[in-house]
């Protein structure tokens, strides 16, 4: 359980709107409310039944401040397990500030980021992987992101890491019983089954592991960077992709000096895209320190839009492009294929492979750029309904789990005792069930809960 104190935050976005919502959660929610709500029907809070609605005024004083709807959830069937209130007043930033002064003025304190969730998770009202799913359907920014982050939410990974432990745990203490307790009439452990369950266990465990970019291009997006010399079409490139005129275009070399970023959503696939300076051996100071930093962007990027220009003969600077390509994960674009072909096209694909031919001032070649980027990074065949890993530490746990799998398999091979193989074994558990938080540190749980937003 949490501690006692009863937390409050705006959980709406800070602007002007129809409506501003402040949480409060904790023992004194309903009390705290009553200090400054009146109900027109003449009922407190507190005297009310869960999952209520109640239409009143706000006062601050003797003075009303705004007419408001304080919706009551009683612990535990709330979203935190506690004693909730959500305040739906007038959107504004001053009246919400306003109001939330006055439930800190009547008792409340301030919800660090993520404390809302974070005592769902502490109260058992969701595991930790469910948790994050929150914030993966907060930041979500496409169809295919919304749904994967909803069935994380709904604890499709919750129910598969569940399976795979339940497996594991039921042969390690079939294990664990065996070699502590020879003396009693225990069923000796067949060494087929044994094997059987650590291999399965470990495949499902790679399996989620390989669908991880692609789960992460369809919920948080995938770094890409649009590199080529100056003139090629980058920028006409950027502006075809988001849609609009968002970089400079012009036929001087070098307007770009500068990385100019945007988030895309190519059909379900979310690109946080970068539109860099022309890379070429320049005496200016200001390009130099652009083409510098096209550099970096190009060693960063998880994906690399390699431009050319089909207009001109491959030069240098477009050598030098493809080497710094080499072994990348990079979408070489011929562009202007609304002009007279001059490159030799073939030198480009022997380095880095099929080419797509674009025109990028007319939209030609968009379609089949959007679905080879689909290809590459796994979203067109995306199943958003199978579970799937949210973020980085979900990662390293089944890395952790995969590993001691590993090594409980070599451990059979080697003919190693059936205490050193349970060993291996109880690594993995440990892992997986650091994944879902039931044996997660303090430090983890804070360090999860730190990246939410105020308010949820």
């Amino acid at each position: 359980m949490t501690e006692n104190k009863t937390i409050a935050a705006i959980s709406t976005p800070m602007g002007t709107g129809g409506v501003g919502i402040i949480r409060i959660s904790g023992e004194e929610a309903f009390e705290i409310c009553d200090k400054f709500f009146k109900a027109f029907s003449g009922r407190t809070l507190a005297s009310s039944e869960g999952y209520r609605a109640h239409y009143g005024r706000i006062f601050d004083g003797e003075n009303a401040v705004d007419e408001a709807i304080c919706i009551v959830f009683r612990a535990p069937h709330s979203y935190t397990g506690e004693n909730v209130v959500e305040i739906n007043c007038h959107g504004g930033v001053f009246l919400t500030k306003k109001i939330l002064r006055l439930v800190f003025d009547n008792g409340a304190s301030p919800a660090a980021p993520g404390e809302f969730t974070k005592r769902a998770f502490l109260n058992g009202k969701m595991d930790l992987s469910k948790a994050e799913g929150v914030m993966s359907l907060i930041s979500a920014q496409g169809e295919q992101g919304v749904n994967a982050a909803y069935n994380l939410l709904e604890g499709s990974l919750s129910r598969k890491i569940e399976e795979i432990n339940s497996s594991l745990l039921s042969v390690a203490a079939h294990m664990a019983a065996w070699v502590d307790y020879p003396d009693d009439e225990i069923e000796e452990i067949d060494e087929t089954n044994l094997r059987k369950t650590v291999i399965n266990a470990k495949n499902e465990i790679d399996l989620l592991l390989s669908r991880f970019d692609s789960g992460m291009a369809v919920t948080t997006g995938v770094d890409a960077a649009i590199v080529g010399k100056p003139n090629v079409g980058k920028s006409t490139l950027m502006n075809l992709l988001t849609g609009y005129d968002r970089s400079i275009v012009t036929s001087v070399e070098g307007t770009t000096r500068d990385v100019i970023e945007e988030t895309v959503n190519l059909n379900g696939c979310i690109l946080r895209l970068s539109d860099t300076a022309g890379m070429r051996e320049t005496g200016d100071e200001v390009e130099k320190i652009g083409v510098d930093r096209s550099r970096k962007k190009l060693e960063r990027s998880a994906v690399i839009f390699a431009v050319f220009d089909l207009s001109r003969e491959l030069t240098d600077e477009d050598m030098e492009l493809i080497a710094l390509c080499e072994g990348k994960t990079v979408i070489p674009i011929i562009n202007k294929t609304d002009l007279e072909k001059q490159a030799d096209i073939s030198i480009i694909e022997n380095k880095l492979g099929k080419c797509v031919a674009i025109s990028a001032k007319d939209g030609e070649g968009y379609d089949e750029l959007c679905e080879t980027v689909a290809n590459i990074i796994g979203t067109k065949d995306f199943d958003t309904s199978a579970a799937m890993l949210a973020n980085e530490r979900q990662r390293i746990c089944c890395e952790n789990a995969s590993a001691s799998l590993k090594e409980a398999i070599d451990a059979m091979d080697f003919g190693l005792t059936l205490d050193a193989i349970g060993v291996c074994i109880d690594g993995a558990i440990a892992a997986l069930l650091e994944l879902t938080g039931q044996k997660a540190s303090e430090a983890v749980v804070d360090e999860v809960f730190r990246q939410f937003c105020v308010g949820k």
